[in-house]
């Protein structure tokens, strides 16, 4: 078993579909097969079901899958560790978050400490994140809400109030709490539907026996608050995206203790670097303060 069979193995059995597979390897479709065959009659069974052209990872290949990236990031990760020890090339920080309101006094702090460190922030759903989290492809998320997995490390690091937006002319601007029902006839500004913070509301909502009704659905969370200083609609938002600068009155729920758990999350199997040990520090005395 060699390791480039390995690396073609994974890669097919992502795309499932050969072709797609031996251009984004950049080899011919003919010897990718034979590779992926060799690796079959070395294991002694089929990884693929094929139906004509159509590729779909079986129960073997799919149990296989999990083994061999597994070993394959453990490899990675050992070159990292060798790399990050000898200081052999600039350190790098790999992020993913569903929530970007927290991010910019973290990474700021985080430049001071490390100037020399390259930072990459991918802002996610949680499915997204998930998949990535899994494969090992950063070095954490944070994450709301948190994901669970027998190879996830999950450390809450913040629980998160979600209060009512609305623009300084609303009918409620004037109240400091409000009842979660007086909500239901009204026009929703939001993330779409796989954000953390939407899908809470919307279950607490359903749970309330009604579902918010959106005019704007969208994927940049900092856009909302000047939808709602527009009088677009209002918006249920963190209590730690509040800008004090923004005319923009918020209220506390009444009814319900509606919260988001903030989470920092890495992949176990996954070589904490010393960028990613002063990310986790810092988020850590962020969230304290």
């Amino acid at each position: 078993m060699e390791l480039l069979q390995l690396q073609y193995f994974i890669t097919v059995a992502r795309l499932e579909h050969m072709t797609e597979a031996a251009h984004c390897l950049h080899v011919t479709q003919s010897s990718l097969s034979r590779t992926i065959q060799r690796l079959e009659e070395d294991l002694g069974v089929a990884l693929f079901d094929r139906t004509g052209r159509n590729l779909r990872l079986n129960e073997f290949g799919s149990r296989f899958l999990r083994r061999v990236e597994r070993s394959l990031l453990e490899l990675e990760q050992g070159k990292q560790e060798i790399r990050d020890l000898a200081n052999l090339e600039p350190c790098t920080l790999t992020l993913a978050v569903t929530t970007a309101s927290i991010l910019p006094n973290i990474l700021r702090e985080f430049r001071k400490r490390m100037p020399d460190v390259h930072f990459h922030v991918r802002m996610l759903s949680t499915q997204e994140m998930s998949s990535l989290l899994l494969k090992g492809d950063v070095d954490f998320c944070l994450s709301s809400p948190p994901i669970q997995g027998d190879d996830i490390e999950c450390e809450i690091v913040y629980s998160d109030p979600i209060l009512v937006a609305v623009p300084q002319g609303h009918r409620y601007a004037d109240r400091k709490t409000i009842s979660l029902v007086e909500l239901k006839n009204d026009w929703f500004v939001g993330v779409k539907k796989g954000y953390g913070t939407r899908d809470l509301t919307d279950s607490v909502c359903e749970a309330f026996g009604f579902a918010a009704q959106y005019v704007y659905e969208g994927d940049e969370p900092a856009r909302l608050s000047a939808l709602v200083e527009a009088e677009i609609g209002i918006a249920f938002m963190p209590s730690s995206a509040r800008n004090p600068l923004e005319k923009i009155r918020y209220i506390a729920i009444e009814d319900c203790n509606l919260v988001r758990d903030i989470a920092l999350l890495r992949n176990m199997n996954r070589y904490i670097s010393r960028a990613a040990a002063a990310f986790r520090e810092i988020v850590i005395e962020h969230f304290k303060e």
